[in-house]
Parts: C-alpha cells; structure tokens; sequence
C-alpha cells in the first residue's frame, strides 16, 4: 500500500468520517485554513489514482468515497513506523514512549489489559 501525504491524509481523514462526500463537503469538514476547491478536487483525484478512493456520478458531480479502511491504512503506518524507527520491536516503541510522554500508570494498566484478552 503506498503512503499517503500530509495533505492526501487529511483528505483520507474527513472521507473516513464522511464515508461519502463531494469536494465542497470534504472542504466543510476540514480545518481551517480551509484548501482551496482546486486543491481538495486535485487531491481527491490522485487519492483515487492510488486506489485510495473510489465514486459514483451524482448529477454533474461526484460523490467520493473510501475503498482504504482508515483501520487498514493505520495498521500499515504503525508498522511502518516500528520498522523504520524502532527495528521492528513494538516492545522498544511502547518503551519509548513510556519514557518520553509521561504515561499514566492507568493507561499501562488498560494496555496490558488489552494484551491479556488478546492471550
């Protein structure tokens, strides 16, 4: 799966809460400053290009829509990133950041809580 760009990504993230939407409706669900309409619509077309999106004919417009599942495309990224900056070991990335952000004793514990329903 190829990655996405800041801009191609923050598109992805309002379509996955849209689930469908056209170019002015991507635009009312992101941040401001708010892209320009050119902008959102070029995106959206290299999105589709990269089989991220998909759409239907609606009148003269389109109506776009995810065929990347946002939990897909996260799963992806994790594992890029555990590769590229942790050799691979997601024991050496919970470590980091244990370290690095102050983890709450209470979110360790729903973490190991989570790994032991996995078991």
């Amino acid at each position: 799966m190829k990655q996405l760009t800041k801009a191609e990504e923050e598109i992805m993230q309002a379509l996955w809460q849209l689930e469908k939407a056209n170019v002015k409706t991507i635009i009312e669900g992101l941040p401001e400053p708010k892209p320009a309409y050119n902008t959102v619509s070029t995106i959206v077309r290299i999105l589709e290009s990269k089989g991220f999106v998909d759409y239907e004919k609606q009148g003269k417009g389109h109506v776009y829509f995810p065929i990347v599942a946002k939990e897909m495309y996260s799963n992806q990224s994790i594992n890029k990133l555990v590769d590229n900056y942790f050799q691979g070991s997601f024991k050496s990335m919970v470590s980091f950041f244990v370290k690095k952000n102050d983890v709450d004793l209470n979110d360790i514990e729903a973490i190991l809580n989570e790994i032991n329903k996995k078991d």
